[in-house]
């Protein structure tokens, strides 16, 4: 076997084969740009596409997690990367060089044991689905929350906080937050947001009328248990039969 990465970039891919191909190009082009080695681990979480065979194409070594669910595949993927350090990243999400070089930096240089990035989203600039980005890029910053399209994280921090909650259908990334700052408060890491962003798809925003995204949403604020509930979490795992 080939001596270890420096890091793994793992993406959760469930019927990603339109714009799986895509990101895996801007993936390679960033990696290219950093002086560490790296390898893309795609977990297929039990799609009924060609997102494997794209995945294997494009590079990547490809797990299988038969549970549809983001955090199982999330963790499926990072049990088979052999990176110290872990990067996530949606297999609807291009991610810039500049933004990999930042977050491997962070890590390598001690003081971060995880963090994310800003979002934009492909498509969107205003209307309702523009100021509610734009409320989550604050809320991300000033809480340090991490979004789940772009997560990056120590290995060693990783595996002791118990990895993504698979508790939740939806906002793991947000449990795995708090979960890594408490972590490293206690031995000297911070938890950062990159403010460089990464440019996410704005498929659901266009499948989907905004009030039911908000919907959505202020559901979750008021009863944040409703994560734990895979019928709630619809949105998530769900695709209009012709998007």
């Amino acid at each position: 076997m080939d001596a270890a990465p420096d890091y793994s970039i793992v993406l959760p891919a469930y019927n990603e084969a339109t714009l799986l191909p895509a990101t895996l190009d801007h993936l390679r082009a960033a990696m290219a740009a950093t002086p560490l080695r790296g390898e893309i681990v795609v977990c297929d979480n039990n799609s009924i596409d060609r997102t494997a065979d794209l995945a294997r194409a494009g590079g990547a070594r490809v797990v299988f997690e038969p549970v549809n669910q983001i955090s199982r595949a999330r963790n499926s993927g990072a049990r088979a990367a052999r990176g110290r350090y872990l990067v996530f990243v949606d297999a609807d999400t291009l991610v810039p060089s500049s933004l990999l070089h930042q977050a491997l930096e962070a890590l390598g240089s001690g003081r971060a044991c995880g963090g994310g990035a800003a979002v934009a989203m492909e498509g969107i600039s205003g209307g309702l689905a523009g100021r509610l980005l734009g409320l989550w890029n604050a809320l991300s910053r000033g809480r340090r929350l991490a979004a789940g399209s772009f997560v990056f994280v120590r290995r060693e921090a990783f595996v002791a906080v118990g990895g993504f909650s698979e508790q939740v259908y939806a906002s793991e990334e947000i449990w795995l937050s708090r979960d890594l700052k408490r972590w490293g408060r206690t031995r000297g890491f911070e938890f950062v947001i990159l403010d460089e962003a990464v440019t996410t798809s704005g498929r659901k925003a266009r499948w989907y009328p905004a009030p039911v995204l908000v919907a959505v949403t202020i559901g979750f604020l008021l009863c944040p248990f409703l994560v734990r509930s895979r019928r709630y979490c619809w949105l998530w795992y769900r695709r209009p039969a012709h998007p």
